[in-house]
């Protein structure tokens, strides 16, 4: 359990934003990690000739499995700063860049890497002082390289989640909105809590400033990021992703038909039945009809809020669809 506790200076300054850097970091995790995403695939020949770059396999190194599995450091994801979308990565990586020598050495040694088991080329960057640099150039060809043709329909997406989110705060005020973000992340009214096994560990935030990103290279995961209380950021899943296809040999749409399936894969966020009607065109008795029978299936679950009911998708649900939604300790 991850625990981040708000105070009424810090919730007032909390700020919704995209990230282009962590999305950038997730394409390029994915690439040198061998796999694919959900939604948007493979990354490709170019995400993978990318990694012959020497700035870019620095960078990669960090992202591959051993030291604490799930870590990324901080200095790769900065806070992003108020201003247009257009200029938060050039902003990003300009914080980067200036990262003290010691603060790298400081996550590199106890974050990702025991003692021993560090890239020799990753010591060297760091021990002569040019990690920071260098990781900054890495990431910044592998946009320019790779990612920058994925970028416009991930922030479309990003940006689509953004103004439902700021609707919500507009509606219901920010708790509410603090509550939808994910079915592992609870608001106390003081507190968040961040579900995971993996870690216990409590910040206080009190004064400072948290920035939430929605994510979709990093979807279905969540990512705290509070070791440093001027660089806090909770990135969570975006609204509106759906895999391009079940999990092999699930039979999903056999088993409950392919509009139920649609709406399960759906609900890996609490959704209304006119939400879902809009987001399927479909009528709101024929989602009520597909609700139901989801329900007695125990593959959704239900809450109230005021006069709207909610639907969300169960473990046993997630079972079915073979997903795991985790949460990425950073």
């Amino acid at each position: 359990m991850i625990d981040v506790r708000l105070d009424a200076s810090a919730l007032a300054q909390v700020r919704l934003s995209v990230s282009p850097a962590f999305e950038a970091i997730a394409w390029l995790r994915l690439a040198a990690n061998g796999r694919h995403h959900p939604v948007y695939g493979d990354p490709g020949p170019a995400a993978r000739l990318a990694l012959r770059d020497r700035d870019v396999a620095l960078v990669a190194q960090t992202l591959l499995p051993g030291g604490n599995g799930g870590y990324t450091l901080d200095l790769l994801t900065p806070k992003p700063w108020i201003g247009p979308v257009a200029s938060i990565l050039d902003r990003q990586l300009g914080v980067m860049t200036e990262t003290p020598p010691d603060a790298v050495a400081h996550q590199l040694c106890p974050g990702r890497f025991p003692v021993g088991r560090m890239p020799v080329d990753v010591r060297t960057a760091m021990e002569d002082g040019t990690f920071a640099r260098r990781a900054a150039d890495g990431l910044l060809r592998f946009w320019r390289t790779v990612f920058a043709e994925l970028w416009p329909g991930v922030r479309s997406t990003l940006e689509t989640d953004l103004a439902a989110r700021a609707t919500v705060i507009g509606a219901a005020g920010i708790g509410r909105m603090l509550g939808t973000l994910h079915r592992d992340l609870d608001w106390t009214g003081s507190h968040l809590s961040v579900g995971t096994t993996a870690y216990q560990e409590t910040f206080d935030l009190d004064g400072a400033e948290l920035v939430l990103c929605p994510t979709a290279v990093g979807w279905p995961q969540m990512a705290a990021q509070c070791c440093d209380a001027s660089d806090a950021v909770l990135v969570y899943p975006a609204n509106g992703l759906v895999p391009s296809r079940p999990a092999p040999d699930n039979g999903l749409p056999e088993l409950v038909g392919s509009s139920r399936a649609a709406i399960l894969r759906d609900l890996g966020v609490a959704r209304s039945t006119h939400e879902l009607s809009t987001r399927w065109r479909l009528a709101p008795a024929t989602v009520s009809y597909h609700l139901g029978v989801l329900l007695r299936s125990g593959l959704v679950s239900r809450r109230r809020d005021r006069r709207v009911v909610f639907y969300h998708r169960t473990e046993q649900g997630d079972a079915v669809l073979g997903l795991r939604d985790s949460v990425l300790h950073k």
